[in-house]
């Protein structure tokens, strides 16, 4: 997504190099863009060349916001092919990238997606990681861990892992920052890529998704609150997981035609934008549930699982993990959990908790250790 760090990134890896046949360039920049646009490929070579850059020798292009520029998958394509440069995009669209780059450069690229903060990057950026805390990693609760770290996993909770964020030292100053990306997001990536102009219409829903985060998705009902045409609302949805504001959980079954049938549920990839979207409108356990999800998505692919009689199971993972999700977990819930695992054949369970039980339970994973 916008503001997560790629361009550092890039400028990083770059300066890593062992030589200096390096060109950065930003598509932001209308320049860049225009230089993008020229039919002569050929014509882009000799600017660049002109920029400094040498194509008789090995060497590295950064390009910078690609979906900006609708020409650049067979101008790189060309490049690589003919002068076997080397090059390393980014983009804000998985779309963009997964689709266009595989059609014209099949078996000669790597994807890497980055996402806001983990806990972990986010105490490494707050400078308090120390490598002894792997061992806390996926354990059961720990009072120790738990006393040092809640008040750290407490503002990850309420403000999220956009680098700036966690830099910025003002609670007031975070919220704003926020609200810029959300900005930027919708009147820049957004419209940018697909062409919307209604920027009202796009804020307005992504506020009501931030209010039923955690819940099905109900298109004709989001259309009928929001005024916005129901098919709408589907490829507006879909733009915004392809673009990395939210992602959408599918039900488990071994039925596929079930897992497409059925409604899917929503999550944002930050709480600190679900924060600054919805407000007091969500319960802290609704803010808990969607921390946790962002952090389980490292660990591979998530479904829910709910039956007809509304049991449920707040996640699976990788498809044989059971996953519950409590505030404050106790004896109760463990057991709950592993009898509506065991009912699917699931071995392997986890249950995550927030705060310390009352009664000294201590058989749960605090979510602090998620990394």
């Amino acid at each position: 997504m916008r503001r997560v760090g790629k361009s550092t990134a890039v400028k990083h890896l770059l300066k890593c190099l062992d030589h200096d046949n390096i060109l950065y360039l930003d598509c932001e920049r209308v320049e860049i863009r225009a230089l993008f646009s020229r039919p002569n490929y050929e014509e882009i070579k000799n600017e660049m060349e002109l920029m400094g850059f040498d194509f008789s020798t090995a060497g590295v292009i950064a390009i910078d916001e690609i979906q900006l520029s609708a020409d650049l998958p067979s101008i790189v394509k060309y490049l690589y092919d003919t002068y076997q440069t080397k090059f390393v995009v980014t983009g804000s669209s998985s779309y963009y990238l997964k689709n266009r780059f595989s059609e014209s450069l099949a078996g000669r690229k790597r994807i890497f997606e980055l996402y806001p903060l983990s806990f972990k990057e986010f105490l490494v950026f707050k400078e308090v990681w120390k490598d002894k805390f792997n061992e806390y990693a996926g354990k059961t609760f720990q009072a120790s861990w738990y006393n040092q770290m809640k008040n750290w996993y407490q503002e990850y909770l309420t403000y999220g892992g956009f680098p700036e964020v966690v830099l910025e030292t003002h609670a007031a100053d975070k919220m704003e920052l926020l609200r810029d990306i959300i900005n930027s997001y919708i009147e820049l990536d957004v419209k940018l890529l697909a062409d919307y102009s209604q920027s009202e219409d796009l804020y307005k829903l992504t506020k009501l998704l931030a209010a039923r985060v955690g819940n099905k998705i109900d298109h004709s009902k989001l259309g009928s609150i929001s005024g916005i045409n129901r098919q709408k609302i589907a490829s507006y949805v879909q733009l915004f997981e392809q673009t990395y504001l939210i992602c959408q959980i599918a039900p488990f079954t071994r039925n596929i035609d079930k897992e497409i049938a059925h409604q899917k549920k929503v999550y944002f990839a930050d709480t600190g934008l679900l924060h600054a979207l919805a407000g007091n409108l969500l319960s802290s356990g609704q803010v808990f549930e969607n921390a946790v999800a962002a952090q389980l998505k490292a660990f591979g692919d998530l479904n829910y699982y709910q039956r007809k009689s509304g049991q449920e199971i707040d996640f699976i993972l990788n498809g044989d993990t059971a996953i519950e999700v409590k505030e404050t977990a106790v004896v109760q819930d463990k057991n709950t959990l592993l009898q509506r695992a065991s009912s699917i054949d699931l071995q392997e369970n986890w249950l995550i908790g927030l705060h310390p039980a009352p009664n000294g339970f201590t058989d749960f994973i605090w979510a602090g250790t998620l990394f």
